[in-house]
């Protein structure tokens, strides 16, 4: 599928934080996004008293971490009145078909494969309990993988990376250099991203905290006990290793996970001919 698109968005209010409507051209689909302080007119909105997805979105006050939830209705405004109880989400972003072809069967499998997709990328603590899902005919199933390539495309637009990978694999391997920050026998790989940075998985940092991080980095400390936590860093041998890709917010962020300390993370990271990540970008 091609992946270039031409995106209308709508502010009703003329406010790009209240409610705002997303079109793809040529697409049957349509988004509509708002915060929880304008759920009314959001469910007010006669697009969604018909079938579609719906994902409600927010934090953990325990974790920090962000959460979500997927649904399906034949009403999506009167079943996001019912999540008025589930007190973590702050906005909700619904997607629903123009031309009311989508059948119960149809939003079904949109949710389970919304579900399984977002797991996979693991940017966001789905709380679903289950998917749904269902089984469609070979064109219907072509019709609705169609239709999540364009919301995996409105995503980021309406303000959430439910789908969006931590690391895009072919556009390293068409551009990105990778990187590498090495201390006192610890290896890690490395790309910049338009977020941040992203360690590679089957990267290694140093285990032992250094005593003055101890006492003037308690975010790296925070930062690495959460990273445990969540698996993405396991201990073997003499070192942690990362399980999975990680994106982080800065290079220095990074090279604070590989260093076990604060780093000053454009110099820390080199690529193969020993530039710096500072050097290269000021090319």
């Amino acid at each position: 599928m091609n992946k270039s698109a031409t995106i209308k968005l709508f502010l009703p209010f003329g406010d790009a934080k209240s409610v705002r409507t997303a079109e793809i051209s040529n697409w049957s689909g349509k988004a509509i996004a708002a915060p929880r302080s304008e759920l009314d007119h959001f469910v007010a909105r006669e697009e969604l008293s018909k079938p579609g997805i719906y994902i409600l979105i927010g934090v953990d006050p325990g974790s920090g971490s962000s959460m979500a939830y997927v649904g399906e209705a034949e009403s999506v405004a009167d079943r996001i009145k019912q999540h008025k109880s589930k007190d973590f989400w702050n906005s909700a972003i619904a997607f629903v078909s123009k031309d009311e072809n989508l059948t119960k069967s149809h939003i079904r499998y949109l949710e389970g494969r919304l579900i399984q997709i977002a797991m996979d990328v693991g940017r966001y603590v789905v709380t679903n309990n289950q998917s749904s899902g269902a089984k469609l005919p070979e064109s219907d199933l072509n019709d609705m993988e169609v239709f999540l390539e364009r919301i995996t495309q409105l995503l980021p637009v309406l303000g959430s990376e439910l789908l969006t990978p931590v690391l895009d694999k072919s556009v390293v391997e068409q551009s990105q250099e990778v990187l590498v920050c090495k201390r006192n026998g610890a290896v890690a790989n490395g790309i910049r991203t338009p977020n941040g940075f992203v360690i590679l998985k089957g990267s290694t940092a140093v285990k032992e905290l250094r005593q003055a991080t101890k006492a003037n980095g308690p975010w790296v400390i925070n930062l690495r006990n959460q990273l445990v936590s969540n698996g993405s860093l396991v201990e073997k041998g003499e070192f942690l290793t990362f399980t999975k890709d990680v994106e982080f917010s800065s290079p220095s962020a990074a090279a604070a996970m590989v260093y076990a300390s604060t780093a000053a993370g454009p110099v820390a990271w080199k690529n193969s001919s020993g530039q710096t990540l500072k050097e290269l970008e000021s090319n």
